[in-house]
């Protein structure tokens, strides 16, 4: 790949949908299908929106430099006025990660959710220094948001106080799942409230959004309850420290731990800010039980036993600075050593399998014993496998179904679970990011798409990085740089000095480069070059002709930026 000093790139926008017509409803994901996360979804009637969660997706290898990625919020920006709320199902950062985001170009759009999953986006505005208009809601309840009535139903998830919700309009009814499984015997005896299901069945339930991220497995998800046994059986066992990683949000999973820690007689500490604030949340509002005295300073364990000492941290996902990462890089001020256990307690999310063994690797090589989902039974998701869908249309009997949150072999295997049970081929919706489904008359339909690309934040700034940007940082990662400066007899456009090379991860060889240089003389010196009157166009000539000749010797391809200066 080549640059200029005035590189451009165009990009095309998919054709708009058709004006909604008089009456209908309009949902648009604008995230979350084709990818794990980024879940976001906004509902249209009457001249009025309606959102359904704002969430992040985490960046894969592929994307370096990149904290998280957004949804893209081009469709709505031109109508920030007509939303009338954001409904969060659920407290997960690929649900409400993204929510600061869109705060931050209307700050009084009012925040719909339960109790857990309000306070944990209150407290992240926090450090973006928004004050949010909340309206706590809890399963059960009905809430009015301009056009759009909405109902709550309890779900059951790996995060307390999970919501689906139930949106009626003039159009007809639509009921969201959120992320959902059916745990028969959850640790905080909050099941999915499938009688409500039905009764949603009963009145009829025009549109049914399911989660999908499951649909490929069989029968039905294991219960929470089942990792107990393996969890103590590491308390049990581990000689030293046992350092455990789970998400910062995972309530459920940390309160298994907690009770295995004071069962054996461990003290705990957690370790790293966003698990420290989001325990503290958890705890206040009664959703986390610790025992008193088990919980202390990180500092106050220094001097104790190492049998008597468990960390609680985050990193599970292998992201760099987090602390489990930086434990296994040794640069964090906890130090690993032999004998110590790693319990990664959470799931392998679909990109991130490199990173996760990587640290895997790291860890064993310092002597630390890892227990992870591929060796032992600490980990069960949080959503509904193939089992519970299809018990779920049953009982819903839906008119049309649109399988959301899942790549799009979740998707595609979600959609054939619908058609099994039932519901009508053509009434099964496979929609990307970006498409628009129109409800009218009780049928729905794809109607169009709208822009819904990748929106990088890359530190403080948010949607600057574009896909090239990233091309060339992949470059960079792998083939390194070679910069080309041409001081060139702007009458002629030919060379007046010889071109000088500058390389930065790339090796320099003088034979190669000195071949080519003569590619780029013989290049110039063509009857159509010398007529050339643009330097954007003799940078991109000589950049393009030494790369390829670099390619092809090397067989490497650097990022090759040419410079032209008028002699």
């Amino acid at each position: 790949m080549t640059t200029s000093s005035r590189s451009s790139r165009s990009s095309r926008k998919p054709k708009s949908p058709p004006p909604l017509p008089a009456g209908g409803l309009r949902v648009t994901p604008l995230g979350g299908l084709g990818e794990i996360g980024r879940n976001m979804t906004v509902f249209e009637h009457a001249g009025k929106l309606l959102v359904v969660d704002c969430g992040v997706l985490f960046p894969e290898e592929h994307q370096p430099g990149i904290d998280v990625i957004l949804p893209d919020f081009t469709a709505i920006r031109h109508r920030l006025g007509d939303i009338v709320g954001i409904v969060l199902t659920h407290g997960h950062e690929d649900h409400i990660g993204g929510v600061p985001y869109l705060l931050k170009e209307r700050p009084d759009i009012p925040l719909i959710g339960s109790e857990l999953t309000l306070a944990f986006i209150t407290a992240k505005l926090t450090e973006h220094r928004i004050t949010p208009k909340t309206v706590h809601v809890e399963a059960g309840d009905k809430h009015r948001a301009g056009p759009f009535e909405c109902e709550f139903v309890a779900v059951n998830h790996s995060i307390p106080d999970s919501l689906a919700v139930a949106i009626r309009t003039d159009a007809g009814l639509v009921l969201h799942t959120g992320d959902f499984r059916m745990d028969q015997f959850p640790l905080d005896d909050r099941i999915t409230d499938l009688r409500h299901f039905a009764r949603l069945g009963d009145e009829g339930v025009d549109l049914f959004l399911t989660d999908s991220t499951n649909a490929e497995v069989p029968g039905f998800t294991t219960s929470e309850q089942e990792l107990t046994p393996a969890i103590d059986h590491v308390f049990a066992t581990a000689p030293k420290r046992i350092i455990v990683s789970s998400f910062a949000s995972h309530v459920h999973r940390i309160q298994q731990v907690l009770d295995a820690a004071h069962a054996h007689g461990r003290k705990v500490a957690f370790v790293g800010r966003s698990m420290v604030k989001n325990m503290g949340i958890a705890t206040e509002l009664g959703y986390l039980k610790i025992p008193r005295g088990l919980v202390v300073d990180f500092k106050k364990l220094r001097s104790m036993p190492d049998a008597k000492v468990a960390l609680v941290c985050t990193g599970s996902q292998g992201e760099p600075l987090a602390a489990l990462s930086r434990m296994a890089n040794e640069t964090h001020q906890i130090q690993l050593n032999p004998g110590d256990t790693v319990l990664m307690a959470s799931s392998l999310i679909p990109g991130n399998e490199n990173a996760i063994y990587g640290i895997i690797n790291k860890l064993t090589d310092l002597g630390v014993k890892v227990v992870h989902k591929g060796n032992a039974k600490v980990h069960v998701s949080g959503h509904a496998s193939a089992g519970e869908l299809v018990y779920c249309y049953n009982i819903v009997k839906p008119t049309h179904v649109m399988p959301v949150h899942g790549e799009s072999k979740h998707l595609h295997a979600n959609a054939e679970l619908a058609i099994r049970t039932g519901v009508d081929p053509e009434n099964v919706l496979i929609a990307k990011d970006g498409s628009t489904i129109d409800l009218v008359e009780g049928r729905a339909r794809i109607s169009g798409r709208v822009e819904a690309g990748l929106v990088y934040v890359d530190g403080h700034t948010v949607g600057k990085v574009t896909e090239e940007t990233l091309v060339e940082r992949r470059l960079l990662q792998e083939g390194g740089v070679v910069t080309v400066v041409a001081i060139v007899d702007a009458d002629t456009n030919v060379l007046a000095e010889p071109l000088e090379f500058i390389a930065k991860g790339f090796v320099h060889d003088e034979h190669i480069f000195d071949k080519a240089a003569e590619k780029v003389e013989h290049a110039l010196a063509r009857p159509a070059t010398q007529k050339l009157e643009d330097l954007d166009e003799l940078e991109s000539l000589i950049g393009e002709t030494v790369a390829r000749h670099l390619e092809r010797a090397y067989r490497r391809a650097p990022l090759v930026t040419a410079v032209v200066i008028d002699a």
